[in-house]
């Protein structure tokens, strides 16, 4: 069996379907009927939903150490030099993980790159958990943050190449449900920090971050045990490989669909499909590629310098703002993350097949920085009107943020490029966001200490540049057939 065969797993395939027998002639027919399907697709959503669960532990492994950096700090007596090194380990280590993964996901496939992610979660959850000095924690985290950035591609690629191209649940729907999967691990860690409180000791506070860490370990060993019964490779990805006939039996296995080899398959186009390298990163830089990935990059370095810089400084922003208990500030960043961004990502679900990428993100990013303006004018509140404003405020940027940029930057860096590209394409994005989500978190104590509330005007000019692109780029992902530009002459 050749390495194409071999590599295209599937699921436990029980009967043949029953009904019209679908016969594939070449890629594109096995394109078209995952574009086109209706079937209930029940192995096709539970891939959907183990592809989110990917994305689940990257968001609770980053915001994981959010609570517990400062016991750290004591535990291990670190300098200021030391706790950057463990805060930072995971970013570095999603940079060169998103490049690596990119390549990875084109190169050996979407299903493989997948399982191997799962145990670098399981690994460093684990030696986080234990780890008995700050250079052995730095490294796991390093590790976790490798699995972070392979993940994302490859989770990506599974959303857009198991979703229908247009309709209720398209590919733009399922990709932006990474959005509402995101805020809800954020809102898990933060639940899980207000359990542990209640229930450890205070004389073993110190495992506080221990448990939180370890914890990961848990939805990376649950997707693990189930990944042989309902995972499969993408049958658009095998198809492109050349490998018509385990394409087949995928869609036997997860749509339902009676897909069979015709006679007259095309095994051997006159063109040939485009092969993984290191040299397709080039290719995001040419001909019609060019334009979106200036788009996508320029809208994922906003909203992520943006978002991060609020998100991440939420609890700081509270607490400065109405000098409320650590309780009290864990309680309102919870509340502001469940009720405006979680639910504006549910939002942009459901209406981005309606209203498509571009009129959503563009009004989100409307709201973000009207915002951020707001924010800027009323400085640090004065009176219960003042502080009310500003925390309208706060919601208004994270209700953007959720149904505009934070759902659909992921469109744009996925379904901007082909089955051919995707793996790269979501690599080079990542890797671009999370270098903007490393420079933000840097910046943002500094800005902050310097022009305090002021730091908002700063903040306004990444909604501002999200804007300008898209004007200038007015490019819909949503509803357009990408996958088709791997199959045109």
């Amino acid at each position: 069996m050749s390495e194409i065969t071999s590599s295209a797993h599937v699921a436990s395939a029980g009967e043949v379907p029953s009904g019209k027998a679908e016969m594939i002639r070449s890629a594109a027919d096995v394109s078209q009927l995952v574009n086109d399907s209706t079937q209930a697709r029940s192995n096709a959503r539970i891939v959907i939903g183990i592809a989110l669960g990917g994305v689940f532990l990257d968001a609770y492994d980053l915001g994981a150490l959010a609570f517990g950096i400062k016991d750290i700090t004591r535990e291990f007596n670190l300098t200021p030099a030391g706790t950057g090194m463990v805060a930072s380990a995971i970013t570095f280590g999603a940079i060169v993980g998103a490049l690596i993964g990119g390549y990875l996901t084109d190169k050996i496939g979407r299903y493989r790159v997948f399982m191997a992610d799962m145990f670098f979660f399981v690994f460093a959850a684990l030696a986080c958990a234990f780890a008995p000095n700050e250079y052995v924690l730095a490294g796991a985290r390093f590790v976790m943050g490798l699995g972070v950035g392979i993940d994302l591609p490859v989770a990506m690629a599974f959303l857009a190449e198991f979703s229908k191209l247009k309709g209720r649940g398209n590919k733009a729907a399922s990709i932006a449900m990474w959005c509402p999967t995101w805020y809800a691990a954020i809102s898990v860690s933060y639940l899980l920090v207000l359990l542990l409180y209640a229930v450890l000791p205070e004389s073993h506070t110190d495992w506080l971050w221990r448990l939180i860490l370890g914890f990961g370990a848990v939805p990376a060993l649950i997707i693990i045990a189930i990944r042989s019964r309902y995972m499969s490779e993408s049958p658009v990805w095998a198809a492109n490989q050349g490998n018509l006939h385990g394409a087949a039996q995928i869609l036997r296995s997860s749509y339902g669909i009676n897909a069979q080899v015709a006679d007259n398959a095309d095994l051997t186009p006159a063109r040939p499909p485009r092969r993984a390298s290191w040299r397709n990163y080039g290719e995001l830089l040419k001909g019609i590629y060019l334009r979106r990935t200036i788009l996508a990059t320029v809208i994922s370095v906003a909203s992520s310098f943006a978002y991060n810089a609020v998100a991440f400084g939420l609890p700081v922003i509270i607490f400065s703002f109405f000098a409320q208990s650590m309780l009290t500030t864990i309680l309102v960043s919870l509340a502001l993350n469940l009720l405006f961004a979680f639910v504006g990502g549910i939002l942009a679900v459901r209406l981005v097949p309606r209203f498509g990428a571009w009129k959503m993100t563009v009004l989100g990013y409307a709201f973000q920085l009207a915002a951020l303006v707001g924010l800027a004018m009323i400085g640090r509140p004065e009176g219960g009107q003042e502080a009310a404003l500003a925390m309208t405020m706060l919601a208004l940027f994270l209700l953007g943020q959720g149904f505009g940029p934070g759902s659909h930057t992921m469109t744009y860096a996925s379904l901007s490029y082909p089955t051919s590209l995707r793996g790269v394409g979501v690599g080079f994005n990542q890797t671009l966001m999370r270098a903007s989500s490393t420079l933000s978190l840097f910046l943002f104590p500094l800005l902050a200490a310097t022009l305090d509330t002021g730091v908002f005007w700063v903040i306004a000019l990444a909604p501002l540049a999200g804007l300008m692109a898209l004007l200038l780029i007015r490019w819909e992902p949503s509803g357009y057939d990408v996958d088709a530009e791997d199959f045109a002459g």
